[in-house]
């Protein structure tokens, strides 16, 4: 990661698409169907190599599964509603889901983008949040890299 990288929460409905489903397209997947224009906003800010926390959101779920990473920047999809998406690659599985009540509950991490904004389903990660986080959820099991794109 370079200095100018930047860290993200990206939110999903499980039964929408989930890191399971994440895992059987190969790891790989159009980032797409974003409305809010300030969530739209920082999916433009994005770039190749940020990271991201995968979020299962819902009324069951509320958890950091997974991180992935940008693979190509914002696009146009050109359907009919003229929304764009970012591609990302799974990079690797939380070695333990870090659920929202934990989050609520470190004090280090009382002024998250999570809940000041919580219906946004992107949300900035300061790279100090980032860090806890991480640590909270043991880190992440990065998978190998077999792909000829990198």
């Amino acid at each position: 990661m370079g200095e100018d990288s930047k860290y993200w929460l990206l939110k999903t409905e499980p039964g929408e698409w989930s890191w399971e489903d994440q895992a059987a397209s190969g790891g790989f997947s159009q980032w797409d169907g974003v409305k809010n224009k300030q969530a739209q906003k920082y999916m433009k800010s994005m770039r190749i190599g940020d990271l991201c926390f995968f979020y299962h959101s819902g009324a069951k779920a509320r958890k950091i599964v997974g991180v992935v990473t940008v693979t190509k920047e914002w696009y146009t999809t050109h359907d009919k509603n003229g929304e764009g998406a970012v591609d990302v690659r799974a990079v690797g599985e939380m070695r333990r889901p870090v659920n929202l009540k934990d989050i609520k509950g470190d004090d280090g991490l009382k002024g998250f983008a999570l809940f000041k904004q919580p219906r946004l389903s992107v949300v900035p990660v300061p790279k100090d949040v980032w860090n806890r986080l991480c640590e909270i959820g043991g880190g992440f099991e990065e998978k190998s890299e077999q792909s000829d794109e990198d």
